[in-house]
C-alpha cells in the first residue's frame, strides 16, 4: 500500500520511516511481519513494477495461475528465483534483485487481471517458464506441472509455437514438449520418469497408471510403471513418512508384489546420484524380466463403471474444452442444460 498521511490505508511517512513497515519500491509499503519469501507475495511485491500493458510471466504467472508446484526456487530447494515481468519491447524496466523483467513481445490478448494481478495468460505463462527453465528436463517438469494443475495441454503448447519462430529458448520448448507426460503428478515423478529414459535408456513408463487385479479391483496407482518388464517406480517423498502413510504404502507395496510386479522406491536422496539411480533402476528391470510371467495377476483394463463422472475418463484437452465451455455459459449468463457429451464437446 502506498503511504497515507492518514495512516489509514497505509503508513504515514513517519511510520514507514519505523521499523513496522518495509518498502517494495515505487513508494509501496508491506508490513514488516509479512513474510517476503512466500511466492505469492514476492509476486505480488514485484507486481507493483509492471509498466502499462506488462504482465507477470514464467513461474510466477503459472503459481499465479493455480499451478502449486511452482514454488519459484531453483531445484536445490533454497535458491529463489527471480519474478519474471513480460514489459514489452517500448519498456526499459530496469533489473534488480528480486524481479527480471524482459522485453519480450506482449499481446493484449496474453494478458489477464487475475486478483488484481496481471498475469500472462496459462500458454504464454508456460512457454516462458519452460524456454527459460534451467535445463531442458526442468523445462518438461514446467509442462507436466501445468498439465497436472489442468491450465494447459502439450497440444495447446505445440499450437502455441506456431509463429514463433526465432525466439529465444523455442528448441528447448520443443524438446521438452517430446518428452512431457500430462499424467504426471508431481516435480519428483516427472524427474525420476526422464532418469529412467535419458540415464537409464528404458522405454517410457506409464505415468500414475491404475493397475487392477483380475476381478476388476484396484491394485494401486503406481506413480511409474513398465508393462512389459512387469516393474512399478515409486518415489518415496517427505509425504510418506507419518505411520499412517507408510503403513499404506507398505500394504500397497505388497499387493503389487503379490500380482507379480517387481518394486523399485525411490527418495529425494536417489535423485542427487544418479548414476546410482540408473543402476537400482535397471536392476530392478532385470528381476522383473526374470520374474514367471505365470505369476501375472493384473491388467491395465479399466473395468466398466470405475470412473464415476465421464469426465474422469477424458482427455486433458477434452477437460479444458468442457471448463470452457461452461464459463462461455456462465459470462453469457445462460445456465447451462445437462452436460455436453464428453466425446463430441461443444
Amino acid at each position: 500500500m502506498p503511504l497515507d498521511p492518514a495512516g489509514l490505508d497505509g503508513p504515514t511517512r513517519g511510520q514507514a520511516r519505523g521499523g513496522a513497515w518495509r518498502r517494495t519500491g515505487h513508494g509501496m509499503y508491506v508490513p514488516a511481519h509479512v513474510d517476503p519469501t512466500v511466492p505469492e507475495q514476492r509476486i505480488l511485491e514485484a507486481a507493483v513494477h509492471l509498466p502499462e500493458g506488462g504482465a507477470v510471466t514464467g513461474w510466477a504467472a503459472c503459481r499465479w495461475l493455480g499451478a502449486g508446484y511452482f514454488d519459484g526456487l531453483q531445484t536445490d530447494g533454497a535458491t529463489e528465483l527471480p519474478v519474471p515481468l513480460a514489459c514489452g519491447p517500448e519498456h526499459n524496466l530496469r533489473s534488480r534483485t528480486g524481479i527480471q523483467p524482459t522485453r519480450d513481445r506482449l499481446e493484449p490478448d496474453e494478458v489477464r487481471v487475475l486478483r488484481g494481478v496481471p498475469c500472462a495468460v496459462p500458454e504464454r505463462a508456460t512457454f516462458d517458464a519452460m524456454r527459460r527453465a534451467e535445463d531442458v528436463r526442468e523445462a518438461v517438469v514446467a509442462m507436466d506441472m501445468m498439465a497436472a494443475a489442468e491450465l494447459s495441454s502439450v497440444a495447446r503448447m505445440r499450437r502455441y509455437l506456431e509463429g514463433r519462430a526465432g525466439w529465444n529458448g523455442l528448441p528447448q520448448v520443443r524438446d521438452a514438449l517430446d518428452m512431457a507426460a500430462e499424467e504426471s503428478r508431481a516435480p519428483t515423478e516427472t524427474r525420476l520418469r526422464l532418469v529412467w529414459t535419458l540415464d537409464a535408456g528404458l522405454p517410457a513408463p506409464r505415468p500414475n497408471a491404475p493397475v487392477f487385479d483380475l476381478k476388476g479391483r484396484l491394485i494401486g496407482i503406481a506413480d511409474l510403471f513398465d508393462p512389459v518388464a512387469g516393474l512399478v517406480g515409486e518415489y518415496d517423498g517427505a509425504a510418506h513418512r507419518g505411520a499412517g502413510r507408510h503403513h499404506r504404502d507398505v500394504v500397497r507395496e505388497d499387493r503389487f508384489r503379490r500380482a507379480g510386479l517387481e518394486y523399485v522406491k525411490v527418495t529425494s536422496l536417489d535423485l542427487l546420484d544418479i548414476e546410482r539411480l540408473v543402476d537400482r533402476v535397471l536392476a530392478a528391470r532385470v528381476r522383473a524380466l526374470a520374474l514367471p510371467r505365470s505369476r501375472w495377476s493384473w491388467t491395465l483394463q479399466v473395468p466398466d463403471g470405475w470412473y464415476d463422472d465421464p469426465l474422469d475418463s477424458a482427455s486433458l484437452d477434452e477437460r479444458l474444452e468442457h471448463r470452457e465451455w461452461i464459463l462461455e455459459q456462465r459470462r453469457a449468463q445462460v445456465a447451462p442444460i445437462g452436460r455436453p457429451s464428453v466425446a463430441d464437446p461443444p
